[in-house]
């Protein structure tokens, strides 16, 4: 079979199914469910934590006392869950509540975000199809569009994937694509929306895939069948599931240990809808206790713009801390959290021929000893 060649205005034309546009109200719907049991959890936790310091709690909200009006008995309910707040608080209890608490601004964060990345993506659109078609043309390989090639490419993105995503942990130009993912302290939906405006960039992780001669048509429908797949795993209402599908396939349990800042579950778990890639490459670990979420360096801020950009600017400030290419590089390039020699690489054009003045060692302890020390004397 002859391989098909493609123009730009050939792909333009194509019919691709919009999955994530189908998508989109199943998952908002999904959001607003889960928002209300984690709400309903939080509650029933605030109850259990006053009822056991003697708060009586028959006369709490119900849907039936508000008239079945949902927005007054969400009202009625937070007022409720202020009251045992306060009860317990003056009763010097504790609860376990606040693991369940959903941070509605938290919420509203990640949703402006998405819709940032929605109009990052379209205005990119063409780059990252024409980079993709490039590269499909460049290649004598094709394989033809086949039920087995949407499988057989659906791996080969994964993998692609989980390098990309593996590399945005391990160099700072690509950990600030993908930081606005992490760097909410909650674990819900929400957080799927969490996609950075500059991630369009990593489209180069995913040439190989282009190379081996997928059908375009078939490359873009299974990157979109990837994105889809991991809304369902940013949730804590899933627990562990049947061990055969926590083996091959990416999990909430999997993805909630990879957005953790324990140290023990950092730099693991990157696999995207496969989870087999990380037990092939050593970076699995299983969960074993609820972790805390976020960043080591907390953002504090509901902006998207600054959730976004925050670490693009951190990078800029620490390069022009210096003058050197080589430390440019490193920043860059090497881990998010290194810390390099300001005087190395600044003082580099302070020092006559680039080299700093020779600093004499200071004399090692045993060396002290040895000329200060007679030799007939046992120290």
């Amino acid at each position: 079979m002859s391989k098909p060649l493609y123009t730009f205005e050939d792909i333009q034309n194509l019919e691709f199914p919009p999955v994530i546009v189908y998508a989109v109200p199943v998952m908002v719907a999904l959001t607003i469910i889960e928002w209300f049991l984690r709400r309903r959890e939080y509650v029933h936790e605030l109850e259990e934590a006053a009822e056991a310091l003697g708060y009586d709690t028959s006369a709490r909200p119900t849907l039936r006392r508000s008239g079945y009006n949902p927005i007054r008995f969400t009202s009625y309910r937070n007022a409720y869950a202020e009251e045992l707040k306060d009860y317990i608080a003056g009763k010097e209890g504790t609860s376990h509540a606040d693991k369940h608490k959903y941070d509605i601004k938290d919420g509203l964060a990640a949703a402006g975000v998405g819709i940032g990345n929605l109009i990052s993506t379209a205005l990119v659109k063409a780059a990252t199809f024409g980079v993709i078609l490039f590269f499909y043309n460049l290649t004598p390989l094709y394989i033809p569009t086949t039920w087995w090639s949407f499988i057989a490419c659906f791996f080969v993105v994964d993998f692609c994937r989980y390098w990309a995503h593996r590399v945005s942990h391990e160099q700072r130009f690509w950990w600030a694509t993908h930081v606005t993912h992490h760097s909410s302290e909650q674990y819900n939906f929400t957080v799927s929306f969490r996609l950075s405006w500059t991630q369009h960039i990593k489209v180069i992780f995913f040439i190989p895939a282009a190379l081996l001669g997928f059908d375009p048509f078939v490359f873009f429908i299974c990157m979109q069948i990837g994105v889809l797949y991991q809304f369902w795993i940013h949730t804590e209402l899933i627990d562990r599931m049947w061990a055969p599908i926590e083996w091959f396939f990416v999990t909430p349990s999997h993805h909630r240990v990879h957005h953790a800042t324990e140290e023990k579950y950092l730099d693991k778990n990157y696999g995207s809808s496969l989870i087999i890639w990380d037990r092939m490459f050593g970076t699995f670990y299983p969960e074993e206790e609820t972790p805390n979420y976020g960043i080591l360096k907390p953002v504090n801020s509901y902006n998207p713009v600054t959730l976004v950009f925050h670490e693009h600017i951190d990078m800029l400030r620490d390069m022009k801390k210096y003058r050197h290419p080589k430390a440019w590089w490193r920043i860059m390039f090497h881990g998010p959290g290194l810390t390099l020699d300001k005087e190395r690489y600044y003082g580099f054009y302070k020092y006559e021929n680039g080299e700093p003045p020779h600093q004499p060692e200071s004399p090692t302890v045993e060396q002290h000893v040895r000329e200060e020390t007679p030799g007939n004397v046992v120290v």
